[in-house]
């Protein structure tokens, strides 16, 4: 389950001005983070927030690894993990 919600109430960002920042409206936004988004699109949500993208995605048990992109194109691919 993503954090979206959580993180933005906790920073006083309301759903529709992430949406106006990331471009789309506000029912389009609800539909992509109620949906399946994309890695690309949890890097703009991440990067409007001001927080990893992996604070986006809940977890159960703490993280001991952190995965690692790279940008190819107009998409990013797992390159890999380290410890944190």
């Amino acid at each position: 389950m993503l954090r979206i919600k959580e993180i933005a109430k906790e920073k006083g960002i309301s759903m529709g001005e992430i949406a106006q920042k990331l471009g789309i409206s506000p029912v389009g936004f609800s539909k992509t983070i109620n949906g399946n988004p994309t890695l690309e699109t949890l890097l703009k949500i991440a990067s409007v927030l001001d927080v990893d993208v992996l604070e986006l995605i809940e977890s159960s048990k703490p993280n001991q690894y952190r995965e690692l992109f790279e940008k190819v194109g107009d998409t990013y691919r797992s390159i890999g993990y380290i410890k944190k």
